[in-house]
């Protein structure tokens, strides 16, 4: 907490620290109260938002590992699936079996014979110098571990068409990276709750209209729509929350809603879609958690941080009293005219202000290393945690179980992190859970397929969803405060883009099944490594000019461990007054951050 070392006298002859800024007046109003705790259970359905946006479209483009031609002549005769395969269909080539989770015989091809003649011939088994083609009339699917036909089945995105269902998925982020602009202005411009409401409106409305699409180009726009809602539906309210709870509370609480809230959802959507076994009811029924946000004007409270950098400084104070109730405080009069002063203050400096760009990052050498490192870091990392994500499919045939206990994963990620984040500091731990993502991701090529190949690669993503959450609070950490929205929303954007390609990752499994692994392991060992080229931001004065970014970190050891060593001093020319701990989630440091973008 940025706290001023001045004190002054009150009315009762005691001191206290002068109030400048909102964190000052936090612990005045109550830092983790009762307010604080209804904001913690808000998240919930907010959480559930965040994670079906994110993984419903994975079960609406399911489609059975098992399929095969369709060959309408056989569907007269009394026959099983499995006399129809071994008449119809020849066996998988090489390439083909090279596939991760690919059945012994072709799924994309059959004999072109007349099978009426076969059949009333009595032929039972095929001859091997039959020729092959192509399907022709479309596919049959084996039902039995994926117990509906989902849109990707319906309309038979399988063999030549089975990039579609990528493609509809990278449609959805581009959808999001339009909607990171549209309600980055929204919530700039009009406030942060009107923001979330109007984002999860359009989310609403676009999942439901999914439920009626009938060809790839109306599932792709609609997915597209309901993209843009992605990562503002909860991040608005999530910041909003961080907000109001003192620094030394805020790992804990962003972790842990985080963990908690996002495991279970992730972990129990595979079950709503198995239970619902519809891909149209599975795309409402998920659509209706984003109807909280219609409640959100009477739920949720506005920034304050937003009031105060509007110049409503008396609305802010509204807040704060209201907060003050709610937790059972007593709060002087002189306190909120004083903090109303230092805000009006702070307003009229900031208008004198230079106008910063997110270009200046690149102005200064050693500064706008770091920024293309903080780049490079996120982008691989989001293309580790898609391609684990989507990989899972390829692994074992029970696609549901699998995928919700790597979705549990969440929770181990969360606590570890509340536990030692602010312990063993982000750079180390950042390093450790990606390098920790590539040796199992290399250990699951080797291990037999079946089980232990999904627990190596559930261990894999354990890792990578530790390096996520670190790296969600490193950039802000680490920029400089003149540009820090516009540096944390540039690297948010680019990782947009590798959301866009992380589907793709499993397409590497028709070249050769161990690929997909391979490249995650490759992915995640340099991203570990680029970690290491970072400073580390535990304990640290955050930089504010650009000048403090580029010294950012200069006076630090590459072997400094924060839990093993206290940090040393800095330099007299690098010293400034004393930071927050974990001030990467610390309004008083993100002052001017855009929450929607974080």
């Amino acid at each position: 907490m940025t706290m001023a070392v001045e004190k002054k006298k009150g009315d009762e002859g005691e001191t206290r620290p002068k109030i400048e800024t909102f964190d000052d007046i936090l612990p005045y109003v109550g830092e983790a109260g009762l307010y604080q705790f209804i904001l913690f259970i808000l998240l919930l359905p907010f959480t559930f938002v965040y994670a079906f946006l994110y993984f419903t479209q994975f079960f609406l483009t399911l489609v059975p590992n098992e399929h095969w031609c369709n060959v309408p002549e056989l569907n007269e005769w009394n026959l099983t699936d499995h006399e129809k395969i071994r008449l119809s269909i020849p066996l998988a080539n090489a390439e083909e079996l090279g596939t991760e989770g690919s059945p012994l015989f072709s799924r994309c091809h059959m004999y072109a014979v007349n099978f009426t003649e076969v059949m009333i011939s009595g032929i039972k088994t095929p001859d091997s110098t039959w020729p092959i083609k192509k399907c022709d009339n479309g596919w049959s699917f084996n039902y039995t571990g994926v117990p509906y036909a989902s849109i990707a089945a319906e309309l038979e995105w399988v063999c030549d068409k089975t990039y579609l269902s990528s493609a509809a998925q990278s449609a959805f982020f581009i959808g999001s990276i339009i909607g990171g602009f549209i309600f980055g202005y929204i919530a700039d411009r009009y406030g942060r709750i009107p923001a979330l409401v109007s984002c999860n409106a359009v989310g609403f409305f676009a999942s439901v209209a999914t439920a009626f699409c009938n060809s790839f180009w109306s599932f792709a726009l609609a997915r597209m729509v309901v993209g843009t809602s992605f990562d503002n539906c909860f991040n608005i309210l999530f910041i909003i929350t961080i907000e109001y709870v003192g620094p030394k509370y805020r790992t804990l609480v962003a972790n842990m809603s985080f963990g908690i809230y996002f495991a279970i959802a992730a972990s129990v959507l595979p079950w709503i879609a198995y239970w619902i076994a519809d891909w149209r009811v599975l795309s409402v029924v998920t659509a209706l958690p984003l109807a909280t946000a219609f409640f959100g004007p009477w739920i949720a409270p506005e920034s304050a941080r937003w009031y105060l950098m509007a110049g409503k400084t008396d609305k802010a104070i509204e807040m704060l009293k209201k907060f003050e109730k709610m937790n059972g405080k007593t709060v002087a009069p002189e306190i909120y005219e004083e903090f109303e002063k230092s805000c009006n203050a702070l307003l009229e400096k900031d208008k004198k202000r230079q106008n910063y760009t997110v270009l200046d990052l690149f102005k200064k050498p050693r500064l706008a290393r770091i920024t293309v490192v903080l780049v490079i870091y996120w982008l691989l990392m989001i293309l580790v945690f898609d391609g684990h994500v989507w990989n899972m499919k390829l692994l074992h045939p029970d696609v549901f179980t699998s995928f919700s206990l790597a979705a549990l994963t969440e929770l181990p990620a969360a606590l570890l992190l509340a536990l030692f984040l602010d312990r063993w500091g982000r750079r180390w731990m950042g390093f450790s859970s990606m390098f920790i993502c590539g040796i199992f991701s290399f250990v699951a090529i080797f291990t037999p397929e079946g089980s232990i190949t999904v627990a190596m690669a559930i261990f894999a993503r354990l890792g990578v969803n530790i390096a996520a959450n670190i790296g969600f609070q490193y950039a802000a950490e680490m920029l400089p405060t003149v540009v820090r929205a516009q540096g944390v929303s540039l690297i948010h954007i680019i990782g947009y883009f590798a959301h866009i390609i992380g589907p793709y990752v499993i397409y590497l499994a028709d070249i050769k099944k161990e690929l997909p692994l391979i490249a995650l392991g490759v992915v995640s060992m340099i991203d570990a490594f680029l970690t290491l080229t970072l400073p580390e931001t535990l304990g640290q004065d955050l930089p504010e000019s650009l000048q403090e970014g580029n010294d950012f970190g200069k006076e630090q050891s590459f072997w400094w461990i924060p839990c093993l060593s206290a940090s040393h001093e800095k330099r007299k020319k690098y010293r400034r007054k004393i930071g927050a701990v974990n001030a990467g989630y610390n309004p008083g440091s993100l002052g001017t951050i855009d929450s929607t973008r974080l």
